[in-house]
């Protein structure tokens, strides 16, 4: 499944790091393709280290890719959530910088059917470390 090419709402105030949200852009992309074809590794691939989530009323740390590979867990997963893909609704740059982008996004998760089963609002802060662009923590009203 390929992630809906979502526009990304772009302030005034941040054309001039329009190379870095794309950059940054792509890499959302990327996550919701390898989330989509449940495959941990890619989907690991578009993260960076030590990562954070926040959401359900907890915070999770995955202190490193292996870690969080062995805790993914696709089948459960789709089968706790009646889920079988997930789309971008909205995705609008909060804040940039050079090696920092704030996304504020709104993503839909559907069912078999193709049914919209829940949509919910997150804020993803993606950085730039040693020239690769990863999503270092997302906070989410999602479960």
């Amino acid at each position: 499944m390929v992630a809906l090419l979502v526009p990304v709402t772009v302030h005034a105030a941040e054309v001039e790091h329009a190379g870095a949200i794309r950059q940054a852009r792509m890499v959302m992309d990327q996550f919701m393709d390898a989330f989509n074809a449940r495959q941990a590794a890619a989907w690991a691939d578009t993260l960076l280290f030590p990562h954070v989530r926040i959401a359900g009323g907890d915070v999770v740390v995955h202190r490193d890719r292996a870690e969080f590979i062995s805790r993914t867990d696709f089948a459960a997963f789709a089968q706790q959530h009646n889920w079988q893909h997930s789309a971008w609704d909205n995705v609008e740059v909060m804040q940039a910088g050079p090696d920092k982008v704030h996304f504020r996004v709104v993503f839909s998760r559907f069912g078999p059917q193709g049914e919209r089963n829940a949509t919910y609002r997150s804020l993803y802060v993606l950085q730039r470390v040693n020239g690769r662009w990863g999503i270092r923590a997302r906070s989410s009203f999602a479960p």
